[in-house]
């Protein structure tokens, strides 16, 4: 499995602004919305929100992986995000998230969805994988650096 297979690079973002939980899922999806025509931010920002309420999805070392499940997808969205400041998300180590994998799946894959977790979860375990997403200068580097894993 290849990240670059799920991950289209205009939703590659190195340089996210929102500083809270609420913002920060609404800057991550609402691109979405030009790779997609007729995607339903306002619905998709509920459910991330809905799933945020049911235990943060912040698991620490600085990593946040919201994810949730729209029926009216067709394929695994995937959405990546950069905050050099980090952003206060809850996480379970209470420290600042600066690194997010947002994941969208259809109702009707929730084997493959399950994958892609683990496999994104396996990736940010690795510290020098870590390093190197924070510490890539742009937009295509971060492309390049996720389109080889």
């Amino acid at each position: 499995m290849k990240l670059e297979e799920y991950l289209d690079p205009r939703l590659v973002l190195p340089d996210l602004h929102a500083t809270a939980k609420p913002a920060v899922l609404q800057e991550l999806i609402t691109p979405v919305a030009d790779v997609l025509p007729g995607f339903d931010v306002k619905k998709a920002l509920q459910v991330l929100l809905e799933r945020e309420y049911l235990g943060t999805t912040g698991i620490g070392d600085g990593i946040a992986i919201p994810h949730g499940k729209l029926a009216e997808l067709d394929k695994i969205v995937l959405v990546v995000g950069r905050s050099k400041d980090g952003v206060d998300f809850e996480a379970l180590d209470l420290k600042r998230c600066t690194i997010f994998f947002l994941v969208l799946a259809p109702e009707q894959v929730a084997g493959m969805h399950l994958r892609i977790l683990a496999h994104i979860s396996r990736l940010l375990k690795d510290e020098a994988f870590r390093r190197d997403f924070l510490s890539t200068p742009d937009k295509e580097s971060l492309w390049k650096l996720l389109a080889r894993t």
